[in-house]
């Protein structure tokens, strides 16, 4: 059983808090009407139920409280139904640079500070899942030195692509003959390029770069990777008006673009969250095809008005409908007035997951959200009194990057986060997501990290970001009987972490791990 030296008081606090959520529940039918009359799929998903041994959070779902700040609970971090396997800390990571995986290997970005013994990419060899051990920087690239959300690799060509941030550099390292040890087959200076996010296209092909500038009149630059020791910018294409991708993914033919486009409410027409915030599904036939002077098309828009800053859109195929899972980077508060504008609005707090049916991909529709308690609008008021970090502003509980275990029937989708730490959910029915497992990694507080994208002199963080893009990944078991699923994650201060499901956990849903399989 996990020690901690607060164990006493907390659970004396929860049993004092049980009473009182007791006493307030029998005394108020208007709560318990409303709660009834909630639609399934469109407020906070089920909570997990966690194992007897893990150390859970006190407070809303997802939310680490001022108590279990101050007191020091959060140093211990927090676990249901997920334990730790091994761990590769190194001098601390930006989690959501990346990570990007491939067979028994994985690559997250540092902070690129001048104080790091080993700047640059980190390449990690996790044969040995108990003992993940770093076996390569790279660090010959200007895009890879310095990146931002757009380090990714392509599963079928064995390319990994890096952009350089708000820079014009663009790489691409060669996974094929060694993952541990990639070799540099292009780096090219793209005309106009300020990197911040950006994706392959499903075939390898074509790299598309989001921009610093997300903006009307901003650019994406379009790389030809056909060749990828001979990558070539094709053209900058200007979007005038929606469209303006901050991450983005395409179809398996490569002939859509599923752009989620960043706005922030009240957000001046110059700047680079104006307009509304969304899915835009864009034709890139043309791009796709090299015709000659190719046009990008609108095909369909699907925008929402209660968050801020739409990150990444993941497609996904679930009884023999298409569906995307969006992501928000900074939900209402990033709006103009700030957290208490945006509960006074009705907005959520912190961004949440869309699950988006996009079947008739000209009618896309939200069918269910994967929301937590601290993303719901009607607890929005409880955050305006929490207190900030000592140099480090308030908490964020914003969802940045979401991964499924399988690209068809998914059975699980994992989700990287600026303060819930990892959450995993039950998407079997993508109507009806329910939340089945998290961890929440140790808070770093003042620890020496200079690679970390939360580490900074005179900042003490209570809470670990985890915002980075989780793997799930199937190895032989501990006990030597056929394979388990384990997840791979990065946090700012844990750096590179494998993760399993408890064996009570799996005992318990064992029909949530037949035929899963890693998203290959």
């Amino acid at each position: 059983m996990k020690q901690h030296p607060c164990i006493t008081q907390r659970r004396v606090l929860r049993t004092v808090l049980a009473v009182i959520a007791l006493a307030m529940l029998a005394f108020s039918d208007g709560a318990l009407a409303a709660s009834a009359t909630q639609i399934p799929g469109m407020g906070p998903v089920p909570k997990a139920h966690c194992g007897r041994f893990d150390w859970t959070e006190s407070g809303l779902q997802g939310q680490t409280t001022a108590w279990e700040r101050e007191s020091g609970d959060s140093e211990g971090g927090y676990n249901c139904n997920l334990e730790l396997v091994g761990q590769f800390r190194g001098e601390g990571a930006f989690s959501q640079d990346g990570p990007a995986f491939l067979d028994h290997c994985a690559y997250y970005a540092t902070e690129d500070d001048p104080l790091q013994q080993h700047p640059g990419v980190v390449v990690i060899d996790v044969s040995d899942p108990a003992n993940p051990r770093p076996t390569a920087y790279l660090d010959d690239t200007p895009a890879a030195l310095n990146p931002h959300e757009n380090l990714k690799v392509n599963l079928a060509r064995k390319l990994l692509g890096v952009a350089e941030s708000n820079g014009p550099n663009f790489a691409v390292y060669d996974l094929s003959k060694d993952c541990a040890h990639p070799i540099l087959a292009s780096s090219i200076t793209v005309p106009d390029s300020h990197g911040h996010m950006g994706g392959w296209a499903e075939d390898g092909m074509t790299y598309y770069i989001g921009q610093q500038f997300r903006g009307v009149g901003g650019i994406m630059p379009i790389i030809d990777v056909s060749d990828p020791y001979n990558a070539k910018w094709l053209l900058n294409w200007t979007f005038n008006g929606d469209g303006r991708p901050h991450d983005l993914s395409t179809n398996k033919d490569g002939t859509r673009l599923y752009a989620g486009q960043p706005g922030t409410f009240g957000a001046a027409a110059n700047n680079s969250s104006f307009g509304p915030d969304g899915l835009v599904i864009l034709d890139v036939s043309d791009i796709q095809f090299r015709r000659p002077n190719p046009q990008i098309k609108i095909v369909s828009k699907l925008f929402w008005d209660d968050q801020g800053q739409a990150e990444q859109m993941l497609p996904f195929f679930s009884n023999g409908r298409s569906y995307i899972l969006s992501t928000e980077e900074s939900g209402g508060q990033a709006g103009v007035g700030g957290l208490a504008a945006a509960c006074a609005r009705g907005a959520s707090p912190y961004g949440y997951s869309n699950i988006i049916d996009i079947t008739d991909e000209k009618n896309p529709k939200i069918v269910s959200k994967i929301m937590l308690e601290v993303h719901d609008p009607n607890n929005c008021e409880k955050f305006l009194s929490e207190p900030p970090e000592v140099g480090g502003g308030l908490l964020d509980y914003s969802t940045e990057r979401c991964n499924v275990d399988r690209p068809e029937n998914p059975t699980m989708v994992a989700c990287g986060s600026r303060g819930t730490g990892t959450r995993v959910y039950d998407i079997r029915d993508p109507l009806h997501p329910a939340e089945i497992a998290f961890w929440k990694g140790p808070a770093p507080r003042t620890a020496f990290l200079p690679g970390s994208g939360s580490w900074s002199p005179g900042v003490d963080r209570t809470v670990e970001k985890q915002a980075g893009l989780v793997n799930f990944h199937k190895v032989p078991a501990a006990d030597g009987h056929g394979r388990e699923m384990q997840l791979w994650v990065v946090g700012d201060a844990g750096g590179f972490q494998v993760l399993r499901f408890t064996n009570a956990f799996k005992a318990r849903h064992r029909n949530l791990f037949e035929n899963s399989m890693d998203r290959k």
